[in-house]
């Protein structure tokens, strides 16, 4: 999440101006006197509207065509024209926030770029950061490498032949300080994409930021941690589900204790899609994860209008245009509605669905590979017309393996033109109103509500299978009880693999067409230069993890463990207890490799 949306969510959004004589942090009804025809109910909002547009920031640029004609920062029903169901399209700025959080969209301020990058060792993501940074990057997204994802150290056997293939190898604290040598981490706004040993890791980052002088506090960033989509769809967990809620419960306590701009869970539908889901699936799965935590906060006696501003959300952006956009507003509405009337979220900040955009790394193909930078770049607007709020952009060369310099540089320059060139950032959600947009939008979030209720289904029998009295469900909250016993019964997968393969069918069949791989197939293109990572770096990196191992107390490491270990068997809070471990310099594998013994592991149920 950027510095902005952080703003945003430590007090009132210097962007938005409440209406006078009302609290600032209440979000207000989405329409007026609803004796009032519908006309004069699109009046009054267009004149709240007007009023929060007049107060909110806006950026110094040229609002105009490229003819030179000047634009509106919105568009909606003329005067006295009536629009049945308006209330669910709205205006900028209001709920239900389909049309977007800010009432001036971009004009207020555009996406921040948000470069997903890691591979290597520490030493040379740094660089790649560094040019990132320098090129017009806006924000850090950290990629981690498969022993890392996995809570297990370089050194270990089940790590052979993969450090630093799928992204950085960390270790320890150590390779922090190096990963972001030079970057100071109180200014820049860090994305970091680990889920199983999210708590961890997120406490080696705090190690190296206080150890570059920064205080907590001042922190600003987004860390994953969703382990729901592991169960759902990557499959990367490292103990069974209720372990890893006490240690998401744990986090989001301690971020709202002591780091209050941080963002302490990102919940993610982007695995799910590339998955195989549908859109529909995407976004009601996600959504449900999102409400499980939002329960799952609640549990922990946590206030919903403190802690549900630190909840953002990163989605796919696939190749259907249209479709895609109706994704992304149905969700700000759909999760607006459910935490006003389900979950008793009072303000703006709290019903606000902030969420970051990565386009989809399916879409992307072997063959005829520079098609890939016209998929990305039409995905990537897609996420734009739907009001992201950042944004990664896919390297051409990605199906294939690591992104070249060269391929990086395409991928960041393609947000710059959509950003610079094509005047999307001059109307606040200038497809709103569209028959096509509005029915799509329509559409998706009925059938989204088909899943939710599906998924609440499973409540009652997660609570039987639990030895709970009828009636009784999961103490963490409904949805949650539905989420556990679809993980627990397969049902999330089986949903996704029906999906993948009814697409699959198709595409063989040819009803879906791709070009270059089923149409159009015939080409001149060459083979691409690919970004090998050398045998060397996983040498490398285990010599340096064993000076180091030799290097600090290993007394001080066996005792923080050991208080760990301790703990980890009873309700007291983690975070400070892995936190003082990773100040001594014990490693990823060994503070997961202690909750492991603990807890244990967790095996997927067979699922024919």
């Amino acid at each position: 999440m950027d510095s902005a949306e952080a703003a945003a969510s430590a007090g009132t959004d210097p962007r938005v101006a409440p209406d006078a004589g009302t609290d600032p942090r209440v979000a207000p009804d989405a329409g007026t006197d609803p004796r009032a025809g519908k006309a004069e109910q699109i009046a009054a909002g267009r004149e709240r509207w007007q009023r929060r547009f007049a107060a909110a920031r806006q950026r110094q640029a040229d609002f105009t065509t490229l003819s030179g004609s000047p634009v509106e920062p919105v568009y909606g029903p003329p005067p006295g024209v009536d629009v049945p169901g308006f209330e669910r399209i709205g205006w900028p700025g209001e709920y239900p926030f389909t049309r977007g959080l800010y009432p001036a969209g971009y004009r207020g301020r555009t996406w921040t770029i948000r470069q997903f990058s890691g591979f290597g060792n520490a030493q040379q993501t740094n660089e790649r950061y560094r040019m990132l940074l320098a090129a017009g990057g806006g924000g850090l997204s950290v990629a981690f490498d498969m022993p890392t994802l996995m809570g297990r150290d370089s050194d270990e056997p089940l790590s052979l032949g993969e450090v630093g293939h799928c992204g950085v190898a960390v270790d320890s604290a150590a390779d922090l300080d190096v990963l972001f040598a030079g970057i100071p981490l109180a200014e820049v706004t860090t994305s970091m994409t680990i889920s199983g040993p999210a708590v961890p890791v997120f406490c080696m980052y705090l190690v190296a930021a206080q150890r570059q002088g920064a205080r907590l506090e001042d922190l600003d960033g987004t860390l994953q941690t969703d382990i729901f989509k592991e169960y759902i769809a990557q499959k990367e967990w490292l103990f069974p589900p209720e372990p890893h809620l006490r240690l998401i419960g744990d986090l989001m306590e301690y971020c709202a204790a002591n780091i209050p701009r941080y963002k302490p869970l990102s919940v993610s539908g982007y695995h799910i899609r590339e998955a195989g889901s549908t859109a529909a699936q995407e976004l009601a799965f996600t959504l449900a994860d999102g409400f499980g935590y939002v329960e799952l906060g609640r549990s922990r006696g946590l206030d919903v209008d403190e802690f549900a501003p630190g909840l953002s959300f990163f989605f796919d952006a696939h190749v259907d245009f249209f479709e895609e956009i109706a994704k992304f507003r149905a969700a700000r509405r759909i999760w607006a509605r459910w935490l006003r009337d389900v979950y008793g979220a009072r303000t703006e900040r709290a019903q606000w669905l902030r969420f970051h955009t990565q386009t989809a790394g399916v879409s992307l193909t072997a063959q005829q590979p520079y098609n890939n930078v016209v998929r990305t770049a039409l995905e990537a607007l897609s996420a734009v017309l739907g009001g992201t709020n950042s944004l990664h952009t896919n390297a051409l060369d990605e199906t294939l393996g690591l992104p070249t310099d060269s391929a990086a540089e395409i991928a960041l320059r393609t947000q710059q033109v959509i950003m610079e060139e094509t005047g999307v950032t001059n109307v606040a959600d200038p497809l709103g109103g569209s028959w096509y947009v509005e029915a799509l939008t329509d559409r998706l979030e009925a059938e989204a509500e088909q899943i939710f209720a599906q998924i609440c289904s499973l409540a009652a029998d997660h609570g039987r299978s639990r030895g709970l009295a009828d009636g009784a469900t999961e103490p963490i909250g409904p949805m949650t009880a539905g989420i556990l016993r679809g993980i627990e019964d397969g049902w999330f997968m089986a949903e996704i693999a029906d999906s993948a393969f009814a697409y699959q069918q198709a595409v063989e069949k040819g009803e879906k067409r791709i070009v270059g791989v089923n149409c159009h197939t015939a080409t001149r293109t060459a083979d691409l230069e690919i970004l090998r990572i050398s045998h060397e770096v996983e040498v490398e990196q285990r010599r340096v993890l064993a000076q180091r191992r030799a290097e600090r107390d290993g007394a001080a490491v066996d005792r923080s463990l050991a208080r760990l270990a301790a703990a980890a068997a009873t309700t007291e809070n983690l975070v400070p207890l892995i936190l003082a471990a990773a100040e001594v310099e014990a490693t990823l594998g060994e503070i997961c490799g202690t909750l492991r013994e603990c807890w244990g592991s967790y095996r997927e149920p067979a699922r024919f």
